[in-house]
């Protein structure tokens, strides 16, 4: 039998950081997470912004894509296990919250520049082609071949400070 093939290093497309070794973009230290105030109080406000135009199962689809990669990129967004009166421990949940909103396609590549563009600000995006490809590696190549404003996106992750956060989609409204 012989060895698998090595796997290529890679970036993950998913946030806006070129360097997978740098400090993430947006996160809380152990001292701002307080999970005994509303989500309000966050330091920092978290958005998934989706095309409103999207049938329901691919709008879930983006929304759940983005939303993990923003979990595993922003320090300090999930609470911990909550153990239920039986002692049954179920997975931590983000305790600042997160607002979906929904936009107009062509609304999310502007708001996308926007976001990763404003300092302190993680972005996760997930572009029109990640529901088009199935094997990841042809995603990674699609992608290589296109620059940031030449996608069409379908979900938009914001985490940021809140008035930042609040100016990017003041006007968008709650995904219906």
């Amino acid at each position: 039998m012989s060895p698998a093939p090595a796997a290529s290093p890679v970036t993950p497309s998913a946030t806006v950081a070129t360097d997978p070794a740098a400090a993430p973009a947006a996160g809380f230290a152990p001292d701002e997470i307080r999970l005994d105030e509303p989500t309000r109080s966050a330091r920092l406000k978290w958005v998934v912004v989706v095309d409103e135009a999207l049938e329901p199962g691919r709008a879930a689809n983006a929304v759940a894509c983005v939303t993990a990669a923003t979990a595993t990129g922003v320090p300090g967004l999930m609470g911990p296990a909550a153990p239920d009166a039986r002692g049954d421990a179920h997975t931590g949940l983000p305790w600042t919250g997160c607002t979906v909103l929904g936009a107009p396609r062509a609304t999310l590549a502007e708001l996308r520049a926007k976001a990763a563009a404003a300092p302190g600000v993680h972005v996760a995006d997930m572009p029109a082609i990640a529901q088009q490809i199935r094997v990841y590696t042809e995603y990674l190549a699609a992608m290589a071949e296109r620059p940031a404003d030449g996608h069409d996106y379908l979900a938009v992750s914001i985490v940021g400070p809140r008035n930042r956060v609040d100016r990017l989609v003041g006007k968008l409204r709650l995904l219906p």
